[in-house]
């Protein structure tokens, strides 16, 4: 399979993914102290959202690239 095929097919799903679930969470450690025995560690949360205009984009531009006919060489 053509590099570009995999890259629109990979496009449409992370499109169908944003569009699915709409964000991802994540988890940031971002101070930590190690006391003798004790050890403190703060950790932040997030949420990025993903609009629904970058998913749809990443469908669209995915299934352009796999439409268009391939080189001949």
């Amino acid at each position: 399979m053509k590099p570009i095929k995999i890259i629109g097919i990979l496009l449409i799903i992370a499109g169908t993914l944003g569009l699915v679930y709409r964000g991802f969470n994540y988890t940031k450690s971002s101070h930590e102290a190690l006391i003798g025995p004790v050890q403190l560690s703060v950790k932040n949360e997030g949420h990025v959202d993903v609009p629904m205009w970058a998913g749809i984009g990443a469908i669209v531009l995915g299934s352009v690239l796999l439409l268009l006919p391939g080189r001949k060489r």
